[in-house]
């Protein structure tokens, strides 16, 4: 007691109204400690998605189209947060050091899980134990497009102007070892060219740069608005099967070319790893509901996308299997570490 009266009236009366307020705050948190742990009551609060991307490319499209609908089925606020930089594992990072309560989700892609283990030692995250995946979201139908004043309208004809131009041709990426950029690689190995890869921090800007004379084609499905209005010319649908917006652009395989396909790879959802189950199952739940929509669909149809549910255990086998996958591939365009 003696101790305690050398503190100042003040002193002891902000202790007390401290103390009373830390007591009241424990109190009040009782029950959203209680909703978090069985789902009731989720969200609470703003949900803020992570997009290891910048803003315009197709990553940032498809998530801005997912927010939208998910936005209307848990009835709460989402905010995107473009988080680009380390061809994803900035963004990527940032969701794994998270509080894993539900209110932080990262938009899942190929390159941060199967890509970037093989070509880096010092990843802010793991990509096998950091995260919970909610599930898979969309695969990819990438357009390889040139810009009009390239004289190439089929394959065959990129393949032997590049052929006859060595080193003259450039293609822009999202990033180093992003798709677009092994794409292009697997492309030089395969029909033994002389190219030049540039990467940038998004598929938008290597966009821009194509349009703008700076590179000559790209092997990404940002390309596709530009098809379908005339600013730039599709070659190919650089995947198994045709872009349905495109249904007259051939696959490689069509056009005579037996080259080995990176993009069955795919987006998907992923909160910090210890994230409540009950949260986790909620946003399965409404992400396999989203995926299933019409409109849903033809909006992810639109930007060079195939809507794909897959749960959270089978996605991540598949996350497993990508990444044998691409350790394999990345020796071939020596690309690995």
């Amino acid at each position: 007691m003696k101790r305690w009266k050398l503190e100042t009236r003040r002193g002891a009366l902000a202790w007390g109204m401290a103390g009373g307020w830390l007591a009241a705050v424990a109190l009040a948190m009782l029950p959203a400690v209680g909703q978090a742990a069985d789902g009731a009551g989720y969200p609470a609060k703003e949900i803020v998605f992570v997009v290891p991307y910048p803003p315009g490319g197709n990553s940032d499209n498809l998530a801005r189209i997912y927010a939208d609908r998910l936005r209307t089925k848990l009835g709460g606020t989402i905010v995107i947060e473009n988080k680009p930089g380390g061809t994803t594992s900035l963004g990527t990072g940032v969701v794994a050091r998270a509080k894993p309560d539900g209110y932080t989700l990262l938009l899942a892609t190929s390159t941060a899980f199967t890509v970037l283990p093989h070509l880096r030692n010092d990843l802010p995250y793991d990509p096998v134990k950091s995260f919970t995946f909610v599930g898979s979201l969309a695969g990819y139908l990438p357009v390889l497009a040139v810009r009009n004043e390239v004289p190439v309208h089929t394959l065959q004809e990129f393949v032997d102007y590049a052929r006859k131009h060595p080193g003259k041709l450039s293609w822009g990426s999202a990033g180093v070892a992003s798709g677009g950029h092994l794409a292009g690689e697997i492309l030089k190995k395969d029909a033994r060219l002389d190219m030049l890869h540039v990467p940038f921090k998004g598929s938008a800007d290597s966009l821009t740069a194509m349009l703008g004379g700076h590179t000559d084609f790209l092997i990404d499905g940002v390309g596709l608005e530009a098809v379908k209005s005339g600013r730039a010319r599709g070659i190919v649908t650089f995947a198994s099967e045709r872009n349905p917006e495109l249904p007259n652009l051939p696959t490689p395989k069509e056009s005579g070319f037996d080259v080995t396909l990176p993009f069955e790879g795919f987006w998907g959802v992923a909160v910090p790893a210890g994230t409540p189950q009950a949260i986790v199952d909620r946003l399965a739940k409404a992400t396999q509901e989203i995926l299933q929509e019409p409109d849903t669909r033809k909006r992810f149809g639109n930007i060079s996308l195939s809507a794909s549910w897959k749960t959270g255990p089978e996605y991540a086998k598949d996350i497993e299997s990508s990444r044998a996958y691409y350790g394999d591939l990345l020796k071939t365009v020596n690309l690995s570490q």
